[in-house]
C-alpha cells in the first residue's frame, strides 16, 4: 500500500473483484449514461423531436465517461449529477439540449442503485449456489457416517456428518428462495419526475397520459425490469433497500451458523477447515491451527447483520416526498453490505469445498458416548426380561453418573460391564446388551433425509433459481 489514506478492507482484502466492480464509480456512471440514453431513445420513439444523430453520439460514449472532467465540473457546481450531465454533453454535443429532459437527479441515482442491487443480488445468488453445491458434495459423501449430535452443546443422540450438513444447507437454501424472490420482484423507479407526479413528462407529451405511462414502461424494459414502482415521491420507497438488506442479513445469519458450528467441531477435532501448507496459525504458538476463515465469516456476518438497522431507520424517517438525510447513509450502507456479504460467501464456499473430516476422531467420540446412547434400549430389554421400569431407570442413572465422572478423568466407558454385572439386569445376557452398541442403529432416518433433502428440495430449487444467478467466478481467499 503506497497510499497514506485509509482504505476499506472490504476493497483491499475481502470482497471479490466482481462485486467491487459492480459498485465502482465507472460502472455507476455508465449506468447513469444508459439511463439518459434510454430516456432520450424512448422520448424520440414516442414523438419528441430528438435527432438520431444526438442518440448516436450518446450511444458512442456510454462507456467512456471522463471522470476527471466530471470531477472538475463538480468542484464548480457542487452537484454530482449536473457535473456528469455537462461532461456527457461535452462528449455528445448534439444531445446536450435533450440530456436529462424532464428528469430529476433521482432518475439516474435511484434507478442506477436499483440496477446495481439487482445485479449484486444475482451475483450473490450465484455464490449461494456455489456454497450449496460444495455442501451437497460433502453431505452426500458423509451421509451415513455416524457422529454425536449435541443439544446444549452436550452429547445427546447420534446423527450423521452428512445430515448435520443439511442443516447448514437448508438455511442457505432459504436464502436462495429469498434472494430469488427479491430479484424477481424488484422494480425500477422509472420516470416519475421531481416529486413523483410525472408533471414534467406530461407537459412534454402535451397532456398525453398514456405516452407518459408508456415512457415509464419502456425505460424499465430497456434496463431489464418487468415493472416500475406504481407511485413514488422524488425517490423510490426506501423500504426497498430495507428488504434487500434483510435478505443479506439472512445470508449472514446462515453463514455465521455454519462458521460457529465449524469452530466448535474444530475444537473437538472432528472437522477442520482448509489450511494452507505454509499457513501460520499463530505468531507465538507455532503448533496452532486456528479456524481463522470461520472466525472471519463470523466477524463479517456480525457486521452485515448490524446494517439493516440503518435501512430500516432510513425508510422510517423519510419526510413527505423526500429528504436528503438518506444519501450519505446509503452511500455507506448499500455497497458495504453487498461487499461484506460477497466476502462471506466467497469464504464459505472455500471452507465448504475444503472441509476435512477426521473420521477416526468422530468414531472415538461416538464410541466414548455410545453406551449412554444405548441406555434406553437396555432399559427396554430389562423390562422385557421381567424388570421394573422405574427401578431399572434408577440403576441406569446411578451407573451412568459414575461412569460419566470416570470418563471425564480419562478412564474408559465401562457402563456395559457395570450393567451386565448388576443384579437388576441378571435376566439380560451381556451379549444382548452389547448387540445394542452398533452406532448405525441410532441414526434414525438421517441418511435417507440427506438423500431426500437433496433430491426433493435442493436440486429442484437450484434448477429454478439458477437461471437468475450471475456467474459466481472463483475468488481468491486472503488467508
Amino acid at each position: 500500500m503506497s497510499d497514506d489514506r485509509w482504505r476499506s478492507p472490504l476493497g483491499t482484502r475481502y470482497a471479490s473483484p466482481a462485486m467491487q466492480t459492480l459498485w465502482g464509480e465507472p460502472r455507476r456512471i455508465a449506468l447513469w449514461r444508459r439511463l439518459w440514453l434510454a430516456l432520450a431513445e424512448t422520448q424520440r420513439e414516442l414523438g419528441l423531436d430528438i435527432s438520431e444523430h444526438a442518440i448516436s453520439q450518446m450511444r458512442a460514449h456510454v462507456d467512456d465517461a471522463d471522470l476527471a472532467a466530471a470531477a472538475r465540473y463538480e468542484r464548480r457546481f457542487r452537484h454530482d449529477v449536473m457535473a456528469h450531465i455537462h461532461a456527457f454533453g461535452d462528449q455528445a454535443p448534439a444531445a446536450r439540449p435533450y440530456l436529462h429532459l424532464g428528469a430529476t437527479s433521482a432518475f439516474v441515482t435511484d434507478n442506477a442503485d436499483l440496477v446495481i442491487m439487482r445485479d449484486g443480488l444475482r451475483l450473490l445468488l450465484g455464490r449461494l449456489i456455489a456454497v450449496l453445491t460444495a455442501l451437497e458434495r460433502f453431505s452426500t459423501r458423509y451421509a451415513s457416517v455416524p457422529c454425536l449430535a449435541y443439544t446444549h452443546y452436550q452429547p445427546a443422540q447420534l446423527t450423521t456428518v452428512g445430515k448435520r450438513a443439511t442443516l447448514w444447507m437448508q438455511d442457505f437454501a432459504l436464502d436462495v428462495e429469498e434472494v430469488w424472490h427479491r430479484i424477481e420482484t424488484m422494480r425500477l423507479r422509472g420516470c416519475k419526475g421531481t416529486t413523483g407526479t410525472q408533471a414534467s413528462f406530461l407537459q412534454l407529451f402535451g397532456g398525453d397520459h398514456e405516452k407518459v405511462r408508456e415512457l415509464d414502461r419502456r425505460v424499465a424494459a430497456k434496463l431489464g425490469f418487468k415493472a416500475t414502482y406504481p407511485v413514488t415521491g422524488q425517490t423510490y420507497t426506501r423500504k426497498a433497500d430495507s428488504v434487500v438488506l434483510d435478505a443479506l442479513s439472512g445470508i449472514a445469519q446462515s453463514a455465521a451458523k455454519l462458521a460457529g458450528d465449524l469452530r466448535l467441531l474444530q475444537h473437538e477435532g472432528e472437522l477442520l477447515e482448509p489450511f494452507e501448507s505454509e499457513q501460520i496459525g499463530s505468531s507465538a504458538m507455532a503448533y496452532k491451527r486456528n479456524p481463522m476463515r470461520s472466525e472471519r465469516i463470523s466477524g463479517l456476518a456480525r457486521y452485515v447483520m448490524s446494517l439493516p438497522a440503518n435501512t430500516a431507520q432510513t425508510a422510517a424517517s423519510q419526510w413527505l416526498e423526500r429528504t436528503l438525510d438518506d444519501s450519505a447513509n446509503r452511500r455507506l450502507t448499500l455497497p458495504e453490505s453487498f461487499l461484506a456479504t460477497d466476502a462471506i460467501l466467497v469464504l464459505a464456499t472455500n471452507v465448504a469445498a475444503g472441509l476435512e473430516v477426521r473420521e477416526d476422531v468422530v468414531r472415538r467420540h461416538v464410541s466414548e458416548q455410545m453406551p449412554f446412547m444405548a441406555t434406553e434400549r437396555w432399559l427396554m430389554l430389562g423390562v422385557e426380561a421381567g424388570g421394573d421400569r422405574q427401578s431399572l431407570h434408577e440403576v441406569i442413572r446411578q451407573h451412568s453418573i459414575a461412569v460419566a465422572e470416570a470418563v471425564s478423568r480419562g478412564e474408559p466407558n465401562d457402563l456395559l460391564s457395570r450393567l451386565a454385572g448388576d443384579p437388576a439386569f441378571r435376566g439380560v445376557p451381556g451379549s444382548m446388551l452389547g448387540a445394542e452398541l452398533d452406532p448405525a442403529n441410532y441414526t434414525g432416518r438421517a441418511t435417507r433425509q440427506v438423500q431426500e433433502f437433496r433430491d426433493e428440495y435442493l436440486r429442484p430449487l437450484l434448477a429454478r433459481a439458477g437461471p437468475l444467478a450471475a456467474d459466481a467466478e472463483s475468488a481468491e481467499v486472503v488467508v
